[in-house]
């Protein structure tokens, strides 16, 4: 019995660890993965345009094929940037803490560059 739930709580906490775990690495996949798609869709819509793989492409003129295998292969693209951000958006953010220092450093520096904007606005008194 120790071991079936031995077992379980491995499995249980790796897929917590899983799902939870947004590495750098994974990040990079995606990009990877997106980026292949950028690549890989358009130039498999012009490929079956121009070779008639898609059924009803040998009826349309060269000028029409050049135009639909053209705009379906830029919507391939938009639609694989669209589905990129979304799944963007769907990982998990934790909220950080900024830094307290650097918090501090830039109020001071905020603070100072307004002081100096005040003083270089008031009009300076002549003397006579």
């Amino acid at each position: 019995m120790k071991d079936w739930s031995l077992a379980f709580g491995l499995v249980w906490v790796s897929a917590v660890a899983i799902r939870l775990d947004v590495t750098m690495a994974g990040v990079i996949r995606k990009f990877f993965i997106a980026s292949m798609f950028m690549w890989v869709a358009p130039v498999a819509i012009l490929y079956g345009f121009n070779h008639n793989l898609l059924p009803g492409s040998t009826q349309l003129s060269p000028h029409y094929l050049t135009l639909v295998s053209g705009f379906l292969a830029v919507i391939s693209v938009n639609v694989v940037i669209a589905l990129y951000v979304y799944m963007a958006m769907k990982e998990p953010s934790d909220k950080h803490e900024p830094d307290p220092a650097f918090l501090a450093e830039a109020k001071a520096s905020v603070s100072q560059s307004t002081n100096q904007a005040d003083n270089s606005s008031q009009p300076g008194k002549k003397q006579q």
